[in-house]
């Protein structure tokens, strides 16, 4: 028979025993927290889902206001300088001249007391409008108090009388480069007369050409 000290050690060891056994076999720790983490995400999810309802998915057009035009002019829209054209270019008229006022071309038989002129016609230029000669020849007489002004841009103003005119008139028309003589030809020929109510030249200028 054993000793009772043996005996309250084998009680103590079958005890021991017992409780290991029944802590192993408890409820499963894990399922637990398995459970827990499926409400937590049950939880928000919904949420989740709610704030991606409002988003545009990626790729789609949005809802709102519609693009604005765009900004960029079409590819080959040409300018209006590479339109073609059937407008001249250049300086093709002159300001309206004030009343008794026009623009001529003196032409042979100028005398001391004659202008012998042709009316003219604005054509382009490249620089400004050039007078081109119309029509027949028409002739005015000076004015006693006429006024005459020679211009070149070879030299400075020159006003000369009636005579002197004639002289240059008939220098430019065989020579419009002339340099000597009178006064250095203009090279254009274009003068801007004034006539009075009776039809007397009173103011003759000629115009420079460069």
């Amino acid at each position: 028979m054993p000793s009772s000290s043996s005996s309250r050690l084998l009680v103590a060891a079958l005890a021991a025993t017992a409780a290991f056994g029944l802590a192993a076999c408890g409820p499963d720790n894990s399922s637990d927290q398995g459970a827990g983490s499926g409400a937590a995400a049950a939880t928000t999810a919904p949420a989740t889902g709610a704030a991606s309802a409002g988003a545009t998915p990626t790729g789609a057009a949005p809802t709102g206001k519609p693009a604005g035009k765009p900004t960029a002019k079409p590819a080959g829209t040409a300018k209006p300088s590479d339109r073609p054209s059937d407008e001249p270019e250049g300086f093709c008229t002159h300001d309206p001249d004030p009343a008794g006022q026009k623009w001529v071309i003196p032409g042979k038989g100028t005398t001391a007391t004659t202008l012998v002129y042709k009316d003219t016609k604005d054509a382009c230029g490249v620089n400004d409008v050039i007078f081109e000669p119309v029509g027949a020849d028409r002739s005015a007489p000076f004015a006693p108090t006429v006024k005459i002004h020679l211009n070149s841009v070879l030299a400075p103003s020159k006003d000369v009388g009636a005579a002197d005119l004639a002289k240059h008139v008939s220098e430019c028309i065989a020579d419009p480069a002339a340099t000597k003589g009178v006064y250095p030809c203009s090279g254009g020929g274009d003068y801007k007369v004034t006539m009075d109510a009776s039809g007397k030249v009173t103011d003759l200028w000629e115009r420079p050409h460069s």
